[in-house]
């Protein structure tokens, strides 16, 4: 990476800053993000130089807001201008320990995930973050856009989702910022340090709102491998009800955005199969990239039926998700026939 602009930034920043020679900068996410890892002689930290500093900036201020409540996300080391310093929370990240763990490992990980977003949520109160951060999704453009996300479906299934009114969904969908969220929680945004804990990373896009949508970021993560029914009874058992939302009230939020959430989440993985070709589950993960591979594109699909089927209101949607998701079954033994491979290997 000789000869980055960015990366000569980040080093002349980080000396300047910390007054240590920086000894190599390396991109855990690869080089085109905005994040880095830099090595000093004596520890590692993040920098992060984002196209928006504004969205930096308010990384910044919510991390502090934060340190002194809890310990379950990154501290903010200093802000240098446009590139922001943060503690480097570990190595392992949760996609990849997820994939690795044995199935009973899987859902005692799955459990500190979603206690550990209820604790971030439960220090964004207690720090009053909710009344000094941006409220998300409070236009009708933006609700209106997630409530038309199913209708993708139609194009792999019988299409019911046409057939039923949008408006309805958009009353459903359109929340207040009462609680804060830290969003994007997808499992590619935590890890788990040396000290074993497991802490989120990324607050970019953080704000207000119902608050269910961090759990439903988790659970419509295409490449997490925890079953839907499962994670529905790790969210009951782990429930805050400091979180001000009786649980079948926030249960039922959570299935219904969820429903929209994954149509959104499959709309990108065919966006990007149509112009990349799929990709293997391995280079995903390692990359935290979209979910380009027909298993993750039938994962989703599966999460999409489950907390479908939950509400009346979307219901008939279950059906398409259903539908969709074997049309995924169908590609991806296309791909074994074509490439002489066995199911496992296409897999990798």
């Amino acid at each position: 990476m000789a000869g980055n602009k960015r990366i000569d930034r980040i080093v002349a920043s980080a000396e300047r800053l910390f007054g240590q020679r920086v000894e190599r900068v390396s991109a855990p996410g690869g080089s085109g993000r905005a994040s880095f890892r830099v090595h000093l002689p004596d520890r590692m930290v993040i920098a992060t130089l984002r196209p928006n500093f504004r969205r930096t900036h308010l990384e910044a201020f919510v991390l502090r807001r934060l340190e002194g409540q809890c310990d379950l996300q990154p501290r903010c080391l200093g802000v240098d201008g446009e590139i922001m310093f943060q503690s480097d929370v570990g190595g392992r990240r949760l996609n990849m320990e997820i994939a690795l763990a044995e199935p009973g490992q899987r859902l005692d990980l799955a459990a500190e995930a979603v206690a550990s977003i209820l604790r971030i949520q439960a220090a964004g109160r207690a720090a009053g973050l909710q009344d000094a951060i941006p409220h998300l999704g409070q236009n009708r453009d933006w609700v209106e856009n997630l409530a038309r996300g199913p209708e993708m479906l139609a194009e792999y299934s019988e299409g019911r989702i046409m057939g039923l009114e949008r408006d309805a969904f958009c009353s459903a969908l359109d929340r207040p910022g009462r609680q804060f969220v830290k969003w994007d929680c997808r499992s590619g945004n935590a890890a788990i340090g040396g000290d074993g804990v497991l802490r989120w990373f990324d607050f970019e896009y953080c704000g207000a709102r119902h608050g269910a949508e961090d759990l439903a970021w988790l659970i419509g993560d295409e490449a997490w491998t925890v079953s839907p029914q499962d994670m529905e009874r790790i969210v009951r058992d782990g429930f805050d009800p400091a979180c001000g939302v009786p649980l079948e009230d926030y249960m039922g939020y959570l299935s219904l955005y969820l429903t929209f959430h994954c149509a959104q989440r499959l709309g990108l993985i065919v966006k990007e199969a149509r112009k990349r070709g799929w990709l293997s589950k391995a280079k995903v993960r390692k990359y935290d990239d979209a979910g380009v591979h027909p298993e993750f594109a039938m994962q989703i699909c599966r999460v999409g039926r489950h907390f479908a089927d939950r509400n009346r209101l979307t219901a008939p949607i279950a059906r398409d998700y259903e539908e969709a998701e074997q049309v995924f079954v169908g590609i991806l033994r296309e791909g074994y026939a074509r490439a002489g491979l066995l199911p496992e290997e296409m897999s990798a």
